[in-house]
């Protein structure tokens, strides 16, 4: 019986730690050619995004947990604009009809909490149209179509040009 106790404390225990070990928003990654994004993925969970989670106007660190980080393998225009190939933070401003996108100079960042102390580290900002989506998109979303980033989540999608 005390075998049977201990045994069954561990897997209770062990079962506890997995479970506040799972990160609720996982770091997942988006390759296309020559480009991957790495980001935390949050989920609906119904609530409403895009103005309220996410309010309009405001920095966004476009993803959960620390900053999203973007790299391009080799220079790249980017929303029009050139950018030198490396790995660079990635934030939003999102707004109702168009989002702003920015690249920030130092990736791994703690979310956009620190976002006005490195802000003079922006190499570009570029504007692009807000889409609606016929369906609710789930889960926040960034692919990297050849041409193109892509994000997506709720009824909103936004997509910047991209070429090499």
């Amino acid at each position: 019986m005390k075998k049977m106790l201990v045994w069954l404390s561990m897997v209770l225990i062990g079962t506890n730690v997995i479970a506040q070990n799972a990160p609720k928003s996982p770091r997942v990654e988006a390759k296309g050619e020559n480009v991957t994004i790495a980001y935390g993925q949050p989920s609906k969970n119904n609530r409403d995004i895009f103005g309220a989670l996410v309010p309009y106007g405001e920095i966004w660190r476009t993803g959960a947990n620390k900053s999203t980080d973007i790299t391009f393998d080799k220079d790249a225009t980017f929303g029009g604009k050139k950018v030198k190939a490396g790995t660079y933070a990635l934030f939003t401003i999102p707004g109702e009809k168009e989002w702003t996108i920015i690249l920030n100079s130092q990736p791994a960042q703690s979310g956009a909490f620190d976002y006005d102390k490195t802000k003079d580290k922006n190499v570009l900002e570029v504007k692009a149209p807000v889409q609606s989506r016929s369906d609710v998109q789930e889960k926040f979303t960034i692919s990297a179509p050849k041409g193109a980033v892509v994000f997506e989540w709720d009824k909103t999608k936004v997509s910047v040009p991209l070429k090499f």
